[in-house]
């Protein structure tokens, strides 16, 4: 098999390994790993520009990664003014269209060969030099990537110190991968999109029923195998007809724009809490990890937030928690049918706090008695397992 034949194979095995990813993590790490295998790299990484903070941050450290280099760095970043060759592709056009090559720096600071810069070189950039030296990596090339139109990013890799430098040839095919690494970002960027739209209620921006579903059928197995406490908040938002009816429903929609704000508020004080729009006037907030306390503390400012909105009437709000005595938890329906109840009860009673089931004897009858027409409020769970 001669090179053409290899690069090809190569090509093809980086496009089908992005098309696989499934989150954008999996999509960079394929991208980098698949062009640092085709380049005959040691070390691979993926950056993208930050355009309103004026820096190209690193996503992704693929490959032998040096000491304090991290898959996937919180806060790797550089200044794009520190470096000259960055600078000229994020603010350069390219006369008839197509893409900016791609250009090799080595560790002594030489063009590869010597001599004179080969097509498409950039000035050499001290800080990428020194960075090569401390890391013990003899020689990069770097590709920009262009998504759109524009100046995405870049794709970096790396040889160790005594590896055969790169060529001219090899910075020719690193702007061949950096195109088919752009299609891969384009399509996971469409995906997540896609995701957001099936998860994500339009009108509040919460996460939807689906994703109620999910998280929520995931944390009740947590429960299962390991104990944590998962707590469901389930609150109905009072007056929403009366507001519909007398003021329209573009105020009504406000009105439950205005709550979905004041309940990823409240959700936010609880760690990887999910505040989510059920339909209609129903809304949650699915809790994992913190105690029932800690949560029923939260629901009692959501009610008291709820209250002060301009409009409405309040909202009615149910806990069920497994920190609770409610008894075993094998499934979201039960939780959801406890907390549901506690909500029936705090409607009920135009309670101005939170109604919690386990500490209030009422709501666990309700919860265990066949639903009536006066208090089934299934209407919004039929897809519960």
């Amino acid at each position: 098999m001669d090179g053409d034949d290899v690069r090809l194979r190569a090509v093809v095995s980086l496009a089908q390994t992005m098309a696989a990813a499934y989150t954008a993590k999996e999509s960079w790490r394929a991208a980098a790993l698949g062009a640092c295998e085709a380049l005959g790299g040691s070390f691979a990484a993926l950056s993208v520009w930050e355009r309103d903070r004026g820096r190209l941050r690193v996503l992704v450290n693929a490959g032998e990664r040096a000491e304090g280099e991290e898959e996937f760095p919180e806060e790797e970043a550089y200044p794009v003014h520190r470096f000259p060759e960055i600078t000229e592709f994020l603010h350069e056009r390219w006369a008839g269209g197509g893409e900016p090559d791609a250009w090799v720096e080595t560790a002594e600071g030489q063009h590869p060969g010597g001599g004179a810069p080969a097509r498409g070189a950039r000035p050499f950039c001290h800080q990428r030099v020194a960075a090569l030296q401390r890391r013990g990596r003899g020689c990069c090339v770097v590709a920009p990537i262009v998504l759109h139109g524009r100046a995405w990013g870049e794709l970096y890799v790396a040889r160790p110190a005594g590896a055969p430098v790169f060529d001219r040839d090899d910075a020719d095919f690193a702007t061949v991968l950096a195109a088919v690494v752009a299609a891969g970002i384009a399509q996971t960027e469409r995906l997540e999109e896609v995701r957001k739209l099936a998860f994500t209620d339009p009108l509040t921006g919460l996460a939807n029923r689906r994703a109620v579903d999910i998280r929520l059928d995931e944390a009740v197995e947590r429960h299962r195998a390991e104990g944590v406490v998962v707590s469901l908040v389930v609150c109905d938002l009072n007056g929403l007809k009366s507001v519909n009816d007398t003021h329209g429903h573009a105020v009504g929609d406000r009105l439950l724009e205005r709550f979905g704000s004041v309940l990823s508020r409240c959700g936010a004080m609880l760690p990887d809490a999910l505040a989510a729009r059920l339909g209609g006037d129903e809304f949650c907030l699915i809790s994992v990890g913190p105690g029932a306390d800690e949560v029923i503390r939260v629901a009692g400012e959501l009610c008291e937030r709820a209250a002060a909105l301009e409009l409405g009437d309040g909202v009615a709000c149910g806990v069920a928690s497994t920190g609770d005595p409610i008894g075993p938890v094998h499934s979201a329906r039960r939780l959801f049918r406890l907390a549901d109840a506690a909500q029936y009860r705090a409607k009920a009673d135009r309670a101005v706090g939170p109604v919690v089931a386990g500490r209030d004897g009422e709501v666990m009858r309700l919860a265990d008695s066949p639903p009536t027409p006066a208090h089934d409020r299934r209407r919004l769970r039929g897809n519960l397992p």
